[in-house]
């Protein structure tokens, strides 16, 4: 009988508030994410395109084999390389750190 996948879900304190972070692991992969009341920071599995259709602030960081983006915090130093309409009109953009973008969607949520 196969495992379950590991799971991983609590509240992060951040420089800029707090933020839900979720983590998924199996034997196959991994994939993980901060969300905030305004949108989102994940790994490279998430769909800017989907996001962009329902109007989603979302900013993509992704990892390498080499260096693998496992947990949420990550994401804190992880270059973002994509972001949908919505995070971009918050001034989210590829090239920043996740933790810039957290800033950008936690000043956002107040």
């Amino acid at each position: 009988m196969a495992s379950l996948p590991k799971s991983r879900n609590e509240v992060l304190d951040t420089p800029y508030g707090q933020v839900v972070g979720t983590s998924f692991s199996w034997g196959g992969g991994q994939y993980c994410a901060l969300h905030t009341a305004h949108g989102i920071v994940g790994c490279g599995i998430y769909d800017v395109d989907v996001a962009n259709e329902f109007g989603m602030a979302i900013a993509i960081a992704k990892g390498t084999p080499e260096k693998p983006l496992r947990e949420p915090e990550d994401l804190y130093d992880a270059k973002l390389v994509r972001a949908s309409t919505a995070a971009r009109r918050l001034g989210i953009e590829p090239g920043m750190t996740g933790l810039e973008a957290l800033a950008r969607l936690l000043a956002h949520s107040r």
